[in-house]
């Protein structure tokens, strides 16, 4: 049996809020989750300053090899229920953005973020572990401090705060956010920690330090964003603290229920309160761009295209006036 974790220390747990999009291919699946298991998740005693700012649903969107398709029902209200393999439930008040933002890049993102004056979005270190994934959720944050002996030791695991107390309390659809300060001699956990998060429909796992076991972590189809891989188990140099509390991952801030959107660029972080203000531009800016190619395709120059000049913009107008 592998122990795939790290110290602990020891606390309640946060209040458990659920809901779930899954996109696949061309397909999309919308639903509202229930929780995952009939008993309380755990609670962490400093998570009350944070937890009623969090919505009571969380509605990621997942495309990928591992992602089943489902369609969503809006005839329904206020919630529509539609079961699917991976993610069983999506609220229609944000299935509609988290929808829009699963067809939005990294790369994208982090453009529009940066006419917001924000910089720092895109947590470094991570990067996908398999190819071909996208995933948009809100943040379940984790945090880990270097290890100390008296701390960090295999019998943490069993401690009430433990990673395997904060996973049980992962909500459906959310996206991990581990913080292990860029330390990649120690794997923050393994396969039978993904596994379960996978059975938990947990979204994915981004962290700026990395995984063991991983064989098996590829194995359960979570998609994961990470620094690497390292035999190593997490008390070799690390130890955990807490979860559902502001961290620093990659060199970037993040507090639960900021929006993560990860692709083959990597992770970037969207602050809640800008989410809403953010997805038009980003939905536009990825049409207009889109244009540029196919321009570029047919031999068009960049000088007056890319940036686009006022010709170049009436063009692009006529373009998606004419698509409707």
């Amino acid at each position: 049996m592998r122990s795939n974790d790290s110290a602990e220390i020891s606390t309640p747990d946060p209040n458990a809020m659920t809901a779930a999009m899954a996109r696949g291919g061309t397909a999309t699946t919308h639903a509202i989750a229930a929780p995952s298991s009939s008993a309380d998740p755990p609670k962490s005693p400093h998570s009350p300053a944070i937890s009623p700012a969090m919505p009571s649903a969380m509605q990621p969107a997942i495309r990928g090899a591992a992602t089943s398709a489902a369609g969503y029902d809006g005839a329904a209200s206020p919630l529509t229920f539609v079961h699917t393999a991976r993610h069983p439930i999506v609220s229609p008040s944000d299935a509609a953005l988290f929808d829009a933002l699963a067809g939005v890049t990294t790369a994208t993102l982090t453009t529009i973020l940066l006419k917001k004056g924000l910089r720092n979005v895109w947590i470094r270190g991570a990067f996908p572990l398999a190819p071909g994934t996208q995933v948009v959720g809100r943040a379940f944050t984790v945090r880990f401090v270097p290890a100390r002996e008296d701390l960090a030791t295999p019998a943490s695991w069993a401690s009430p705060v433990s990673t395997r107390a904060a996973l049980e309390a992962m909500p459906d659809g959310c996206v991990a956010v581990v913080d292990a300060m860029g330390i990649r001699d120690a794997g923050i956990w393994g396969d039978i920690l993904c596994a379960r998060m996978a059975k938990r429909r947990v979204a994915g796992l981004v962290t700026d330090g990395v995984m063991r076991d991983l064989a098996g972590v590829l194995g359960t189809g979570l998609p994961v964003w990470a620094a690497g891989a390292a035999a190593p188990p997490s008390v070799a140099g690390l130890t955990f603290v807490d979860w559902q509390q502001p961290i620093g991952c990659g060199g970037v801030a993040v507090f639960p229920d900021d929006l993560i959107v990860a692709d083959q660029d990597g992770a970037v972080v969207v602050p809640h309160a800008l989410v809403a203000g953010i997805v038009d531009d980003a939905v536009e800016q990825e049409r207009f761009e889109g244009w540029i190619v196919q321009e570029v395709n047919g031999g068009a120059v960049l000088p007056g295209l890319y940036p686009a000049n006022e010709h170049t913009r009436a063009r692009y107008e006529a373009w998606k006036a004419q698509r409707g």
